[in-house]
C-alpha cells in the first residue's frame, strides 16, 4: 500500500513519520488545521500531530516534560517519540506558547484547536471535556445531599452490616448517605456487588423518602452482569427491601443519557435537561472515557449522588482517559469534604474507599496480584515461581499441562453439548481460559485459538472446526445485537437439541437462548485477549506472555489478567516478560488527578 505521507515535502513532520512514531493521519490533521490557522511552522505542527497520536494513545494530552518516556502504543508495536529529532526544549515551548493554533492558560479562550497548561498540550475539545469531569467532581465531593439521620445511619449500619463487617466495606455502604460523589474501588473478589446492595439498602432506610435509583455501566455486557450479581447479593437482604431494589434494571451509560442516533456523543440528558434520578451507580467505572464521565456528570441533578464502583488498577478504557484511576490516585480527591462517620461507629472517611480483603480467590493469586501493583519484581517472580497453590509459572508451553487442561475441559463441553447438557456445557465454558495480550501473532489469540481446535481434533475424530456451526462450539459475541439480548463480550456455548443447535448464554441463574443462524458477529473462543475477559473471572487461567518488547506488557494487563482466576492462573513465557510486565506502568498522560 502506498504512503500518503511521500506527498511530504522534506522537513520534520516527513523525518519523525519516517520513524513509524506518527501515521499519515496524524500528520494530514496537523498540516490541515495548521493551513487554516496560518501556522507554517513544523516545530508546532508537529506538536499538534503529537497530541493527535497521543490521544489515540489513550491520553486526553500530551505531556511536554516527559516527551523522553513517551512512547506511542498499537497492538503489533511500540514506537517511542524520536527525542533526537525534536525541537531544544525551551525554544519548542516558546513556538507554541506564539502560535495562533494554541490558546495557552487555563483560563478563557475556546476558539483555538490546541491549548498549553503548564507542559501538557490538549487538543482543545479534550481540555473542555476533562475540565467538566474536573470542575463537577470537584462541586459534587464538595456539596453535602440533604441531611441524613445519624440515629437511621446508626440503625442501618447494625441491620444490613452485621456486628463485625468488613470496615471497607461498612464505610463504602455509609459515605453515599453523606456525600454527592463516593468511589468505591477494589479488585475481583473484593465485594463490590455484595456492597453494592448494602449501600442501596442504607439509602432506602436512610432517606425520606425511597429514591429514584439509576444501575448503569459502560457496555451492555457489564450492564447484564451488573443486573445479575445484584439480583444475588439482594437476596441477603430483608424481603421489604430486596423487593423494590430487585425491581431495579441495568442500563447502558449511554442508553441512560438517552442517545440521539447518528452522533457518538449527543445525549437527550444534559445541564437543560437532567436526568430525574437520585442516586446514580456506575459499575465498571475504569472502562468509562473522559468524554462520556463528562456527558453523565452535566446531566445529573445538582442534588443527585453518584456511586462509581470499579477496579482502578484493571486495563483502562479503550478512547482517551483513566477518569477512575485518576480520581484515586489523585493526593486527596475531595480534600475539601471528610465525611464523618463516628456516629456510626467507623473512622472518618473521604469520597473515595478502597476494598481491600479478597474474599473469593486462592491467596497466594490475591498475593501475586498485590506483588504486581506494587511494581515488585521480584516478589511477583518468587511467587509465581514458587510451586504454592494456585500459581504456576512456566518458560514454555510444554513445562506445562495446558494442552492435556484445554482438551480435557473441551472434549468435556464437546460431549456434554451433543447430548443438550446446557449447564454442564456453560460451566465447562468458564472452567478454563486461555488469555492472550495480542490477537495477531505468535502470542495472539488467533494463533492459539487455531493450536486448541488442532489438538481437540487430533483426540476426537469427528471433530470438524471448520463446521460454521457445531455442538460445543465456544463462542465470543464481538458486537452489539439489543435485539437479540446479545453484547459485545457475551459468552455462550452451542448444544445440539435433538439435533436442533441453538446458542446458550450464561445470565446468572438464568440462560439466554438463541439460534445460532441469527448470529452475525460472533467467533470461536479457545482464546481470548486480556482486554476482552475484563468483567469476568473463571476457575482456572493460563495467560500467554508475550516477549518483553510487546507494547501491551503493562502491569495493568499482568493485574487484569492474573485476576481473572478464582483458583488457578498459569503464566507462560520469561523472566525477562514477567519482570518487564511487573515493573512497566501503563502511561497515560492526563491533568485531571492534578485538578482534584
Amino acid at each position: 500500500m502506498t504512503d500518503l505521507a511521500t506527498s511530504l515535502t522534506q522537513g520534520l513532520l516527513l523525518d519523525v513519520h519516517s520513524t513509524g512514531a506518527l501515521s499519515w493521519g496524524d500528520v494530514h490533521v496537523a498540516q490541515k488545521v495548521a493551513h487554516l490557522f496560518g501556522e507554517g511552522d513544523q516545530t508546532v505542527q508537529l506538536a499538534l500531530a503529537l497530541a493527535v497520536r497521543a490521544l489515540r494513545a489513550g491520553s486526553t494530552c500530551l505531556d511536554l516534560s516527559a516527551i523522553d518516556q513517551t512512547t506511542l502504543d498499537t497492538d503489533e508495536e511500540s514506537v517511542g517519540v524520536p527525542v533526537e529529532l525534536l525541537p531544544e526544549s525551551q525554544a519548542w515551548l516558546a513556538s507554541i506558547c506564539a502560535s495562533p493554533m494554541v490558546t495557552v492558560g487555563a483560563e478563557g479562550g475556546g476558539d483555538r484547536p490546541l491549548r498549553l497548561v503548564g507542559r501538557l498540550l490538549y487538543l482543545e475539545r479534550y481540555w473542555q471535556e476533562e475540565s467538566v469531569v474536573a470542575d463537577e467532581l470537584v462541586a459534587r465531593f464538595g456539596r453535602s445531599p440533604e441531611p441524613v439521620s445519624v440515629a437511621a445511619l446508626a440503625a442501618a449500619r447494625a441491620e444490613l452490616l452485621g456486628d463485625d463487617p468488613d470496615l471497607d466495606q461498612a464505610a463504602a455502604a455509609i459515605v453515599p448517605a453523606l456525600t454527592g460523589v463516593t468511589v468505591v474501588a477494589g479488585g475481583p473478589g473484593t465485594g463490590k456487588t455484595h456492597t453494592l446492595a448494602r449501600l442501596l439498602g442504607v439509602l432506602w432506610r436512610t432517606l425520606p423518602t425511597p429514591p429514584l435509583v439509576a444501575l448503569a455501566a459502560p457496555t451492555g455486557k457489564a450492564a447484564v452482569r451488573m443486573q445479575e450479581a445484584l439480583a444475588d447479593a439482594l437476596a441477603e437482604l430483608p424481603p421489604d427491601l430486596a423487593a423494590p431494589l430487585d425491581q431495579l434494571e441495568a442500563t447502558t451509560i449511554h442508553r441512560l443519557l438517552g442517545w440521539v442516533p447518528e452522533s457518538r456523543n449527543r445525549f437527550r440528558h444534559g445541564r437543560t435537561n437532567p436526568l430525574p434520578h437520585d442516586v446514580v451507580v456506575v459499575d465498571e467505572a475504569s472502562m468509562v472515557n473522559v468524554t462520556l464521565m463528562a456527558r453523565l456528570l452535566e446531566a445529573l441533578r445538582p442534588t443527585a449522588r453518584l456511586v462509581l464502583i470499579g477496579d482502578p488498577d484493571q486495563l483502562a478504557p479503550v478512547e482517551a482517559g483513566a477518569v477512575l484511576a485518576d480520581i484515586v490516585e489523585a493526593a486527596e480527591p475531595g480534600r475539601h469534604h471528610r465525611v464523618s462517620l463516628a456516629g456510626v461507629g467507623l473512622p472518618d472517611s473521604g469520597p473515595v474507599v478502597r476494598l481491600r480483603h479478597n474474599y473469593r480467590s486462592v491467596r497466594t493469586i490475591a498475593e501475586l496480584a498485590a506483588a504486581v501493583l506494587s511494581g515488585d519484581a521480584d516478589l511477583a517472580l518468587h511467587l509465581a515461581g514458587s510451586a504454592a497453590e494456585g500459581v504456576t509459572f512456566a518458560a514454555t508451553v510444554e513445562e506445562t499441562d495446558l494442552r492435556a487442561r484445554v482438551t480435557a475441559s473441551g472434549l468435556a463441553m464437546v460431549a456434554a453439548a451433543r447430548t443438550g447438557r446446557v449447564a454442564e456445557a456453560l460451566t465447562l465454558l468458564d472452567e478454563h481460559r486461555l488469555l492472550c495480550a495480542h490477537r495477531r501473532g505468535p502470542y495472539g489469540v488467533a494463533l492459539w485459538s487455531r493450536q486448541v481446535e488442532e489438538w481437540l481434533a487430533g483426540e476426537l475424530d469427528d471433530f470438524d472446526p471448520t463446521l460454521a456451526w457445531y455442538a460445543g462450539r465456544p463462542l465470543l459475541v464481538t458486537q452489539n445485537s439489543p435485539d437479540l439480548g446479545l453484547y459485545n463480550g457475551d459468552t455462550g456455548v452451542v448444544v445440539n437439541h435433538d439435533g436442533l443447535l441453538r446458542a446458550h448464554f450464561a445470565r446468572g441463574r438464568r440462560v439466554h437462548t438463541v439460534s445460532p443462524f441469527l448470529l452475525e458477529g460472533v467467533q470461536t473462543i479457545h482464546a481470548m485477549t486480556v482486554h476482552k475477559a475484563q468483567g469476568s473471572q473463571f476457575n482456572r487461567v493460563t495467560v500467554v506472555l508475550p516477549p518483553p518488547d510487546s507494547p501491551l506488557l503493562t502491569q495493568e494487563l499482568l493485574y487484569t489478567a492474573i485476576t481473572r482466576a478464582r483458583q488457578q492462573v498459569t503464566l507462560i513465557g520469561s523472566e525477562e516478560s514477567l519482570r518487564k510486565a511487573v515493573r512497566q506502568k501503563a502511561r497515560r498522560a492526563s491533568g485531571l488527578r492534578d485538578r482534584l
